[in-house]
């Protein structure tokens, strides 16, 4: 008995070690600006509440998505995404990749993150 509650134990911790292996790093949106390099091109996880959004759908076409900018508090940052855009206000969590905007002359513009998956906050 003792040795198939040890194995299922086990099995547990395993699990869970490579569930979390697979997830993102969360960091504040002050870090990501501090060391953009450190995070370019890396999924991040970050939460924050949306600040302004634009977007795009044009019906009866497959074109839509836009932009929106989350605030934690630390800073805020520009999120692009292919799907609709969240509302002004709205609590989220957004996993996705770091990368910066329009290079002119040698100088970057806009440090943002490309969506990959968002979270709403429960209430």
């Amino acid at each position: 008995m003792k040795s198939v509650s040890k194995i299922a134990l086990v099995l547990g911790l395993s699990f869970t070690v490579l569930l979390a292996a697979g997830c993102p790093k969360r960091v504040s949106i002050a870090e990501i600006e501090a060391n953009p390099s450190k995070f370019h091109d890396k999924e991040v996880a970050i939460a924050g509440v949306v600040r302004d959004s634009w977007g795009v759908n044009i019906p009866g076409t497959p074109i839509r998505g836009g932009a929106y900018k989350v605030d934690d508090g630390t800073g805020t940052i520009w999120v692009i995404t292919e799907d609709a855009v969240p509302n002004k206000g709205a609590e989220i969590g957004v996993k996705g990749k770091v990368g910066s905007g329009v290079n002119i002359g040698g100088r970057t513009f806009g440090l943002g993150m490309m969506e990959k998956d968002r979270r709403f906050r429960k209430r």
